[in-house]
C-alpha cells in the first residue's frame, strides 16, 4: 500500500474515534508498527492530526459516529480483478424475476453493471448500489430505512421492525471482512447486527470473497461456514481453503481472473 493511501486510512480513523491505536491502525493498513509510526509522526509534523500515547487522535473531536474499517473508497482500489470475477460469477446465479438481497460491500458493487439488463426485485443497504441501479436499469429497488453512514456508504436501520422483516428472498449475496475456520468476520457490531437480521430473509446465502480473505482475521463472528451455501471466490485461494470450505458443505465457486486483468 502507499504512503498517501495508508495515509488517508490513518485519518479516516482518527475521525471516528477519540484515539486510533497503533495496533488498530496496523490491522487497517495490513503495514508494520514501524511504518504507522512513522506515519503517526509525518501527519503530526503537517498537523493534520496529534501524535498521543499508544496512537494517534485528530486535531479537532469526532462530529458523527462511524464503523471501524476501511472507508468504502479505499476498499473499491483494492482486489479489484479478482472482485470483478467474482462478481461475473454471482450475476450468472441471477434470473429475471428473483427476489434477492444485496448486502452493502465493494465487493457486492462490482455486480452492479451486470445486473442493468434484468428485471429483478432487490433489497440493498448499499447506498452507492441503490443508486447506480436506480439510474440505470429496470430493477425492483427497496432500501431500508436508518442512517447513512458516509465512510462505508451504507445505511443502518436501528430499528428492530422496519422495511427488512417484509423482504423474502431466495437468495443473498454478501461479502465479509474475513473468512475462516469458525466462519464469517466483520470488523463493526452494527453491520453484523444488520447482516445477521438480512441473513434471516433469505433461503440461500452466497458470499462473495476474493482470496486475501483467507488470510485476515476479526474477533467478530456473523456466522459459521455451515450457514454458507455458495462461497464465490477467485482462482488465487489456496487448496486448505478450499478443503476447509467443502468440508463444511459449503458449495466453491472459483472464478478465473482474466490474463489482461492480472497484469493490469
Amino acid at each position: 500500500m502507499h504512503e498517501l493511501e495508508r495515509q488517508k486510512i490513518i485519518l479516516s480513523a482518527v475521525q471516528e474515534k477519540p484515539v486510533a491505536t497503533v495496533a488498530e491502525l496496523v490491522a487497517l493498513t495490513n503495514s508494520s508498527e514501524a511504518t504507522i509510526r512513522r506515519d503517526i509522526s509525518s501527519l503530526h509534523m503537517s498537523k493534520q492530526l496529534r501524535r498521543v500515547r499508544g496512537g494517534a487522535e485528530a486535531l479537532l473531536p469526532p462530529t458523527h459516529s462511524a464503523l471501524a474499517g476501511r472507508p468504502f473508497s479505499v476498499n473499491q482500489t483494492m482486489h479489484v480483478a479478482e472482485k470483478r470475477a467474482i462478481a461475473r460469477e454471482a450475476v450468472a446465479l441471477c434470473n429475471d424475476g428473483d427476489d434477492v438481497i444485496i448486502n452493502g460491500g465493494t465487493s457486492t458493487y462490482q455486480m452492479v453493471h451486470l445486473l442493468t439488463n434484468k428485471r429483478m426485485q432487490i433489497f440493498t443497504n448499499s447506498f452507492p448500489i441503490a443508486e447506480h441501479l436506480l439510474q440505470h436499469s429496470k430493477n425492483q429497488l427497496t432500501v431500508p430505512g436508518g442512517t447513512i453512514y458516509r465512510e462505508q456508504n451504507i445505511i443502518l436501520s436501528p430499528f428492530e421492525n422496519d422495511v427488512t422483516n417484509s423482504f423474502c428472498a431466495s437468495r443473498m449475496f454478501m461479502g465479509a471482512h474475513s473468512v475462516g475456520r469458525l466462519g464469517l468476520m466483520e470488523s463493526d457490531p452494527l453491520v453484523i447486527q444488520s447482516e445477521q437480521k438480512l441473513l434471516g430473509q433469505a433461503d440461500e446465502l452466497v458470499v462473495l470473497a476474493d482470496s486475501s480473505k483467507f488470510k485476515r482475521r476479526s474477533s467478530l463472528l456473523i456466522c459459521s461456514l455451515e450457514r454458507i451455501d455458495v462461497l464465490i471466490t477467485d482462482d488465487r485461494i489456496d487448496d486448505a481453503s478450499i478443503d476447509m470450505l467443502e468440508k463444511a458443505g459449503v458449495n466453491v465457486i472459483v472464478a478465473e481472473i482474466k490474463s489482461v486483468e492480472r497484469t493490469g
